[in-house]
């Protein structure tokens, strides 16, 4: 850098009056005594005393009583500045009213024409101390809100980019810190007065405040259901561009739970009421059934007879008497069908002890198979059997499980009558599984949408109301076991499983 020649010179008067102007401290020390030569105004201003008053002064009269600010540990911090050229610390100076004043101070040598001095040059540091610890604190609990809280909090823009996230809020939301900036509605389903709610609608429902629920999929070991329930509120910042937004939850899903379980107890009291109900209806319809069932019966038996009568006497050929004869028998195997039905039905509504019949699952399936052809014939459903290589002697009531077969191939060729016909196919199959008598049946129909045994009722509009309810009831009581699944090609499974006959098992 030039230097203009003809630029006045600062003369040492200037010197003396730029020291004086300074609002730093200085103080001048003598190298080998460590005494105070000189203090400009602003070193005494601070510390209360004249130059003249300073000058005998040594670092305990101007200095902290603490340990730390000794008078041998303040000599050796001039020395370490004569010896090194510069040294620095933080040193606490005592005022003449008493107070302690800290500083930041600057020790350096300086050779003067009368020998070698310490220049300190030192500054009031305790406001940038209260601010420091002010600071310290609001990061404390800023860290402490972040990072050791339960309360899910986030803060986002209008378009519902994440800015910030507690961890427990990044835990529970599968996120990292880096991603950070993606969509709120990718990691749940936001609500509003519980129904699905879009974000730029919240956003407007926000003047300034607003009740928000955030359904999460259940990404780690959350105890219960299906996802995690958040609930709080988001609120709009008072930001000058107004467009920031705070999200406050808290993770409700144990109250959703509960009260997912009290629905569904509900749900089982009223299909108690109802099954109740059922039961005294069943026992009055099989009641009252009884006399039409033999009436039909003997009425069947008589024209049996006057068959055999008319073909006696020539009025009717070998061939109609037959035919009427073979109608008339499969019309009396259906009453008989229809009145171990309702005895059944009157011994199971009763609270009677079960009948601890053995009877091979193959019996059973062999029994149901002409009804379940015929319900499929009309919806063009194939009916496909998988038997198990061997029998499979079951411990249970032969008719009311019949009943629960039919129950489930009927509910599957209904589901399949409205899918394409080359996916009309029913799959019964019969297996030994874990010691157990097991059946299953396979529909290619719409899936699962929900746990079939949770409802208490059938939804379809001409059904009974109870057929899944009845039949999850008819296998529990006989100690096996009844399940549903959706298949992994499509469709469902349903299936059940009894307990195999002692001899069996141990054979």
């Amino acid at each position: 850098m030039s230097v203009d020649p003809s630029a006045p010179e600062i003369r040492i008067e200037d010197v003396l009056t730029l020291m004086d102007a300074s609002r730093t401290c200085v103080l001048v020390h003598d190298a080998a005594t460590k005494n105070i030569l000189w203090a400009n105004p602003a070193a005494c201003e601070l510390l209360g005393w004249s130059v003249e008053e300073l000058r005998p002064l040594k670092a305990n009269h101007m200095s902290s009583t603490a340990p730390q600010y000794h008078r041998v540990l303040g000599r050796a911090w001039l020395q370490e500045a004569v010896e090194r050229g510069s040294s620095r610390i933080e040193w606490h100076y005592r005022s003449r009213s008493g107070r302690v004043v800290p500083t930041d101070a600057l020790a350096v040598r300086v050779e003067l024409s009368q020998g070698p001095a310490v220049m300190v040059q030192f500054r009031d540091i305790e406001r940038e101390q209260a601010t420091e610890m002010a600071l310290r604190r609001t990061t404390s609990s800023i860290d402490a809100l972040a990072r050791h809280t339960s309360t899910i909090a986030l803060t986002l823009d209008s378009s519902g980019t994440v800015r910030f996230a507690t961890d427990t809020a990044l835990a529970l939301l599968g996120m990292v810190p880096e991603e950070m900036g993606r969509q709120l509605d990718e990691f749940g389903t936001l609500r509003a007065a519980g129904r699905p709610a879009v974000w730029a609608d919240l956003v407007e429902q926000a003047d300034p405040m607003i009740a928000v629920q955030l359904q999460v999929p259940r990404t780690g070991d959350h105890q219960g259901g299906d996802a995690v329930w958040l609930e709080g509120t988001l609120e709009r910042l008072a930001e000058p561009d107004g467009d920031g937004l705070l999200m406050i939850l808290h993770d409700v899903s144990g109250r959703v739970i509960r009260e997912a379980l009290r629905e569904r107890e509900l749900q089982r009291e009223n299909y108690q009421a109802r099954y109740t109900a059922m039961g005294d209806m069943a026992m009055a319809i099989a009641h009252e059934l009884g006399q039409p069932l033999a009436a039909a019966g003997n009425f069947l038996a008589g024209t049996t007879r006057h068959a055999g009568a008319l073909e006696e006497e020539g009025a009717l050929s070998a061939e109609s008497a037959d035919r009427l004869r073979f109608g008339i028998g499969s019309a009396v195997r259906q009453i008989d069908r229809a009145s171990a039905i309702v005895g059944a039905l009157r011994a199971f509504v009763g609270h009677l002890e079960h009948t601890r019949q053995v009877v091979d699952l193959h019996d059973i399936v062999d029994e149901c198979l002409y009804f379940v052809r015929l319900r499929a014939a009309d919806p063009q459903v194939r009916v496909v059997v998988q038997r198990h290589c061997g029998p499979l002697p079951a411990v249970c009531e032969r008719v009311l499980t019949g009943q629960v077969l039919l129950n489930l191939c009927f509910n599957a060729i209904d589901e399949m009558a409205c899918c394409a016909p080359e996916k009309r196919e029913l799959v019964i199959t019969t297996e030994l599984r874990d010691g157990e008598a097991a059946l299953t049946v396979d529909d290619r129909g719409r899936g699962l949408q929900c746990d079939p045994f949770a409802a208490s009722f059938t939804s379809k509009e001409q059904g009974s109301g109870i057929g899944l309810a009845l039949s999850h009831r008819i296998i529990t009581r006989q100690h096996g076991r009844i399940w549903a699944h959706a298949r992994p090609g499509g469709g469902s499974t349903f299936g059940f499983a009894l307990p195999l006959s002692v001899d069996h098992r141990n054979g």
